[in-house]
């Protein structure tokens, strides 16, 4: 007997695979539970959800009584959303202020270094997509914390913030990238999966984001910046105190994590706007087929697209395309089984 799974079922399922945390997971496969068809053809799958629950709630509660892992490190920010991004520099550049300006978060600011000692994470909002910020303490050689670079290390992408007011402002970025290349980190303003990297090391996207435009000759200062660092570190210059080039930066950083928004629709039904699928840049129909559900992967035959971005692709909206097609942001997908 067909499962015949409703919409509500699917997006409860996609929130499950999607989720980060126990406590997320527990109540996506609550949610999945409450609103799959009850009836034979999905006892087997009622079933399969209930074991799910009942080993996630288990180790939800061992974890509430256990002790900290061994070896685990000192902080650690659960990822969340598209992606998590980690602001990194020295002392007092503005990073704090910069979290605050691009979400809800509201970090300590002040006028003083080291205001930061933990991990602060944020949710940035781009279009329809939540990106993840996280604040760190500053790099610095002598007084930083030790665990700042793990948690770059960690993270998808990474800023590094700098102050164009600075007067020792070249020094500044050089300690930075020195210590997250001394942490194995190697810094690429191309994709991270286009590097070749030594044995223990990892590629990480960056952007340097030279904070405090607005201060009197920083113009200047961001001009020959950028014409000696060029080609080798993308940059952009802000101003968290006046929100200028702060919308250029959310965009910059989504391409920084090098991914892409894809939305599905059902035959004859309008496309689903609201929450895409995010995704890999690069990936297929295919990929796709599997983020929806497994059955409609074992079955998938094609799939029609339309692009919201004219002059993306060279076929007409509606146009059929094949399992190993390369999708592009904002693509609505069509899947045939």
């Amino acid at each position: 007997m067909p499962a015949n799974l409703t919409p509500d079922y699917l997006a409860a399922e996609r929130a499950y695979k999607e989720a980060t945390s126990l406590p997320e997971k527990i109540a996506a496969l609550e949610h999945m539970l409450a609103v799959i068809p009850k009836h034979k053809g999905t006892d087997r799958l009622q079933g399969d959800l209930k074991r799910k629950l009942a080993k996630l709630r288990e180790e939800k509660e061992h974890a509430k009584h256990a002790g900290p892992a061994r070896g685990a490190p000192v902080y650690h920010v659960e990822k969340e959303g598209a992606g998590q991004v980690a602001l990194a520099g020295a002392p007092n550049t503005g990073k704090s202020s910069l979290l605050r300006a691009l979400s809800h978060a509201t970090p300590e600011v002040g006028d003083y270094p080291f205001t930061t000692r933990v991990p602060t994470p944020g949710m940035m909002r781009f279009e329809d997509i939540q990106i993840q910020l996280v604040d760190l303490p500053p790099l610095d050689p002598q007084y930083g914390e030790t665990w700042v670079p793990q948690a770059v290390r960690a993270a998808d992408a990474a800023l590094i913030v700098v102050d164009l007011g600075a007067v020792e402002l070249l020094d500044e970025i050089e300690i930075s990238v020195a210590m997250l290349e001394k942490a194995k980190i190697k810094l690429t303003a191309q994709g991270a999966d286009a590097l070749v990297c030594p044995y223990g090391y990892v590629a990480k996207p960056v952007l340097v984001v030279a904070n405090k435009v607005n201060l009197p000759k920083a113009r200047e200062d961001f001009a020959a910046f950028t014409e000696m660092y060029a080609g080798r570190f993308p940059a952009l210059a802000v101003s968290a105190e006046t929100g200028e080039g702060l919308e250029e930066l959310r965009r910059a950083v989504f391409d920084l994590l090098g991914i892409i928004r894809v939305y599905t629709k059902e035959p004859g039904k309008k496309p689903e706007l609201t929450s895409p699928y995010v995704m890999k840049r690069g990936a297929t129909v295919t990929d796709l087929a599997a983020r929806v559900h497994k059955e409609i992967l074992a079955h998938l035959i094609h799939a029609r697209i339309w692009s919201q971005q004219p002059g993306v692709h060279a076929h007409v909206d509606g146009q059929m395309v094949n399992r190993e097609h390369k999708l592009e942001d904002r693509d609505i997908v069509e899947l045939h089984t």
